[in-house]
């Protein structure tokens, strides 16, 4: 008797709509795919292949880094494993590599949930749903946590979508991005050193749409202008085409990151990480925009592509 094999990116569920048409990939409740009328919107990959690196997965409980991998709450020091090793941080959360069961396919919908068990480090029982709709408007993603455990949890999440705005590469595309503060970072790590205005930063400033070019960003920004409660980051090729990612006040941080990996060409600078967050990079110990999770209390924060 044989068994169908899964691919390496988990069961693969479809949707599409409104020229739209998106894979979300079971493990990490992965963004894999996502074009417009045929044209790539994310960076994609291979259903059968290992994510590369955290590519369109859903972070939770956290976003970005925990400072080697340390943190209090509630009076409670905890430690978690150092999952960026090289340098000894705790990165994107939990669930980047579990396995999300179903509990809602549609044509154009579809509604994923795991649940964080208590554990080293993070001693919370905390089922997560992820939600992606598509419309008129684009590929709307909303992630939903449910504290089902007895103690108050500290919470926060975000998605990480390599955005591609058409030919060429990031160095060739323009950028529009909303923000008028800056968390500065160490060189080697990239643990938060300070919140500084992108004025004493012109490299990061982006205010005004202007290309890309060959500057490194690997930061969180805030500080946002937006319009009607939505912030708006925008991503445009020299021929017209473009993405769009507008995420509302439950985001108030972004991260952005140029997707650098010197020497290897065939992913160096391909597309440009967008992350709107709950909160900011080390929010576990500097408290800034933590969620407490209360028991039995919910939180959910969404964000949506769209294609320009």
């Amino acid at each position: 008797m044989t068994h169908a094999v899964q691919p390496r990116s988990g069961r693969q569920l479809r949707i599409a709509g409104h020229g739209y048409e998106a894979v979300i990939a079971s493990v990490g409740a992965s963004l894999r795919t996502l074009t417009f009328e045929g044209r790539d919107l994310v960076v994609p990959f291979d259903a059968d292949e290992v994510r590369p690196g955290y590519r369109g997965t859903t972070l939770a409980p956290w976003p970005n880094r925990i400072v080697d991998g340390r943190y209090r709450f509630g009076g409670i020091e905890h430690r978690l494993a150092l999952t960026e090793p090289a340098r000894g941080q705790a990165l994107h959360g939990l669930l980047a590599w579990a396995e999300f069961s179903d509990r809602l396919i549609l044509d154009d919908r579809v509604v994923l949930a795991a649940v964080i068990e208590p554990q080293t480090g993070y001693p919370f029982r905390v089922e997560v749903e992820t939600e992606y709709r598509l419309d008129a408007d684009g590929l709307r993603q909303t992630v939903t946590a449910h504290n089902l455990g007895t103690d108050a949890a500290p919470w926060g999440t975000g998605p990480h979508p390599y955005l591609v705005a058409g030919a060429g590469g990031v160095d060739d595309w323009t950028l529009t991005l909303p923000a008028s503060e800056v968390l500065t970072v160490t060189p080697d790590r990239l643990s938060p050193v300070a919140l500084e205005g992108v004025s004493e930063h012109p490299e990061w400033d982006f205010q005004a749409a202007r290309r890309i070019g060959d500057v490194f960003i690997d930061h969180a920004f805030t500080g946002l202008a937006r319009e009607d409660g939505v912030a708006e980051v925008r991503v445009v090729s020299d021929a017209g085409t473009g993405v769009t990612m507008r995420f509302d006040e439950r985001c108030p941080w972004v991260q952005v990151h140029t997707a650098d990996n010197p020497g290897i060409d065939a992913i160096h600078r391909i597309g440009l990480a967008v992350e709107p967050m709950t909160c900011p990079p080390d929010a576990f110990n500097s408290g800034t925009d933590v969620v407490v999770l209360a028991p039995g209390a919910a939180h959910a924060a969404s964000w949506l592509i769209s294609a320009v």
